[in-house]
């Protein structure tokens, strides 16, 4: 099989496995960034993308991908959502092409297909594809790729520091790219003089310089305290790191057994672990070791490739693992899309070594597989009532399905259910400062000025720093036609 034919396979079939994003709308985080976001709707949103925060400035202004603004704003001029899913498929594709195209460069056709066709069909890729803010991921993964290629494979300085940067513009974890590239030059993939060593090293800290001052610049009007998931929250730095230690055997199922998906992991669907001893800790440690097994195998066998492969893994996740710090999640499927270019790069050379009829018909059944749950995983980003219920189906212990419960009930007019699912999930878990803010909104809408009141005081007992809060809340309040609760939310704001 040429290279050509090769990657339009690949495309072809992560097209495919993911067309019926086609009929999805926007649900969770798209209503926010995209739909209700003037910028998204504006012409010049294009250029003002880029001195404006990911979140828009009324929510408190998070985070700093205006690339991914810019292509809403394109798609925008469509208004169509169809045709913001369309976009989405074609990015996947292109990840899925840049994952075949290094497989092709390093180990050859067959383990090129392989490894494309695995990435193009994984089914821990369908939260990011389909739903439409997972663009970013997908940038992301594009601008990292070609960021590896260019300077392994070309050793091209000045067209890798541009896919970094484009990368990097897109979404934060990004920044893995160089060290993917030292992993791949310490495998011996494609290692320059020294010279040109320095000037790539020279080429990363220029453009590093560039985005961290852009970034701050753009951030600083809206500086806020860091933002930590909500099981994190009042904990020690040990229990942090314990389980996040525990969540890597989510992360290995979800890598390689992806029948199980979920759209919320969290309390108390998972909780904290705080002992050496919690059986969800050593299970999280097994996996590493597993993990680690693997690897010292691959590499004293000379599979180069493998190794490369699973050390791309544990570079692309380290950023949003909570090991080194803790982040606003403790996992989310979405952030295995740049990881899992590493496992599709580790499957594939190791496939490519069967012999060609059982390799024909292990790759088959794992293409058909994970194509059709896939397939079957996309509706569940239909819309928010589509997400809502696979939460409370999926994550039935989680605090967050009653939560969306509440947040539907509210904007269908309900409050007084509203409210109730707001309290549901409260006593499930007490510590995420949205959920009361949001009881507010519904306090506020059945005439409790004084309930809205002490469920704002317990936010900002958890938060202290709510102000984002009450305008991404006021925003839903204005969304739905409600402007008294929305000014409401905004006079506690300020």
């Amino acid at each position: 099989m040429n290279a050509k034919r090769l990657y339009i396979a690949v495309a072809a079939c992560a097209v495919v496995a993911h067309i019926g994003a086609l009929w999805n709308g926007f649900a969770m985080d798209d209503l926010y960034i995209i739909v209700w976001n003037p910028l998204v709707h504006s012409a010049d949103g294009l250029w003002r993308a880029f001195v404006t925060p990911y979140w828009p400035p009324d929510m408190g202004g998070k985070l700093y991908r205006p690339l991914a603004v810019a292509s809403y704003t394109l798609d925008g001029l469509v208004d169509d959502a169809p045709w913001f899913h369309a976009m989405n498929l074609l990015w996947h594709a292109g990840a899925a092409v840049a994952v075949a195209a290094l497989a092709r460069r390093w180990a050859g056709t067959t383990t090129a297909l392989v490894a494309g066709l695995i990435f193009a069909v994984h089914p821990v890729h369908v939260e990011a594809i389909a739903n439409v803010i997972g663009r970013a991921e997908l940038m992301g993964a594009v601008g990292a790729c070609l960021a590896v290629y260019a300077a392994v494979v070309r050793q091209s300085i000045g067209w890798s520091a541009l896919a970094l940067a484009v990368g990097l513009l897109s979404k934060e974890n990004a920044a893995v790219a160089p060290g993917l590239i030292v992993w791949a030059w310490a495998l011996g993939f494609g290692r320059p003089p020294r010279q040109r060593m320095l000037a790539f090293v020279g080429s990363w800290l220029a453009i590093a310089a560039v985005y961290v001052a852009l970034r701050g610049t753009i951030l600083q009007p809206y500086a806020r305290l860091h933002d930590v998931a909500p099981v994190f929250v009042g904990q020690s730095p040990l229990a942090v790191r314990l389980t996040a230690v525990a969540t890597l055997a989510d992360v290995l199922r979800l890598l390689a057994f992806p029948l199980t998906l979920r759209v919320d992991y969290s309390p108390a669907e998972r909780t904290i672990v705080t002992s050496l001893l919690d059986g969800r800790f050593l299970l999280g440690l097994a996996a590493l070791a597993l993990w680690a097994g693997l690897l010292v195998g691959a590499w004293r066998h000379g599979r180069k490739v493998e190794a490369f492969g699973l050390g791309w893994i544990a570079i692309a996740f380290l950023p949003v693992a909570n090991l080194l710090f803790p982040v606003g999640i403790l996992l989310a499927e979405r952030t295995l899309y740049l990881p899992s270019v590493g496992l599709a790069l580790a499957a594939g050379a190791a496939l490519a070594r069967l012999p060609a009829t059982r390799l024909r018909a292990v790759v088959g059944v794992l293409v058909l597989a994970g194509g059709i749950r896939s397939a079957l995983r996309v509706p569940v980003w239909h819309d928010d009532g589509a997400v809502t219920l696979s939460i409370l189906e999926d994550s039935p212990e989680s605090y967050r399905g009653p939560a969306r419960m509440g947040a539907l009930y509210q904007s269908r007019g309900d409050a007084g259910r509203a409210l109730e699912s707001f309290r549901i999930a409260a006593r499930t878990f007490d510590r995420d400062a949205a959920t009361y803010v949001a009881g507010a909104d519904a306090a506020y809408t059945l005439g409790r000025p004084a309930l809205a009141d002490s469920l704002l005081t317990r936010a900002e007992q958890i938060c202290y720093h709510c102000s984002g809060l009450y305008r991404t809340q006021a925003l839903a309040a204005r969304a739905r036609g409600d402007s008294a609760v929305a000014d409401s939310l905004l006079k506690r704001a300020r």
